[in-house]
């Protein structure tokens, strides 16, 4: 399997230091990143950050995966519509960390009821490459069928 790369070239110092991270394997953006924006309490339009990058990476593996997991159940996968929620948390220390993720998935499958959907939500979960590489973090999953 190839090896996939990102890129961040950082300005500065933490609090007045930014930065940009580039998708360097995939060429399909570059994105603003800063730490104020990133401890914000409200989402700031046009800066990412890693925990967001994160959200995305961990809900489109589970999504593929999902979508194997079902089909192998017998389940023919119409649609799923993944969330990935992120929680950082602020240590006494003042180290940022990450607490747990929380996926939300909702599919409209063919072929399985809630259980089986539940049951095969609940593997691709364990099997999913971003979950296991998450396993030091409490990853959630709330699965339903639509």
């Amino acid at each position: 399997m190839p090896t996939r790369t990102a890129r961040t070239a950082w300005n500065g110092g933490l609090m007045d230091g930014a930065g940009q991270v580039e998708l360097t394997s995939s060429n399909v953006g570059t994105f603003d990143v800063s730490f104020p924006k990133r401890t914000a309490k409200e989402a700031t339009a046009g800066v990412t950050t890693p925990e967001e990058l994160i959200a995305a990476a961990h809900s489109s593996c589970f999504a593929m995966q999902l979508s194997h997991v079902l089909a192998e159940a017998g389940g023919t996968p119409q649609s799923l519509e993944v969330t990935a929620a992120v929680e950082v948390v602020e240590e006494p220390t003042g180290e940022l960390r990450i607490a747990g993720v929380a996926l939300t998935v909702v599919g409209e499958v063919e072929g399985l009821d809630a259980a089986g959907f539940d049951k095969a939500a609940q593997e691709a979960k364990q099997t999913c490459p971003v979950s296991m590489a998450l396993s030091t973090v409490d990853i959630t999953l709330d699965a339903s069928l639509a």
